[in-house]
């Protein structure tokens, strides 16, 4: 159900004993975006950026241009979105950002 890249960033929250967030979390009350984790409490979300070196969804126009609004509807509800391709998560600044963002 989940990403190999989602499951690995769990594993590495898992591991420093950070607060768990929640999974596939619904932030909008009348769309059906959801976030691929988030901690609601602190209204900070994380977006796996997928497929970013080569075509995908996210990096053809359509797809794109939905991610903005998204992302700018998410900002316009007080939700701080932290974005990570692949690379960031497999080197460990993922985790180190969302540290910040927790206060940990």
């Amino acid at each position: 159900m989940y990403s190999p890249l989602e499951e690995l960033l769990m594993e590495q929250i898992r591991q420093v004993g950070m607060p768990e967030p929640k999974r596939e979390h619904r932030f909008h009350p009348a769309r059906r975006w959801r976030f691929d984790m988030a901690w609601p409490d602190r209204r900070l979300a994380v977006e796996i950026e997928g497929g970013t070196k080569g075509k995908s969804r996210h990096t053809n126009c359509i797809g794109f241009e939905r991610d903005c609004r998204k992302y700018n509807e998410a900002a316009l509800h007080g939700w701080y979105v932290l974005r990570f391709t692949g690379d960031m998560i497999n080197s460990g600044e993922a985790l180190a950002a969302i540290m910040r963002g927790l206060g940990e």
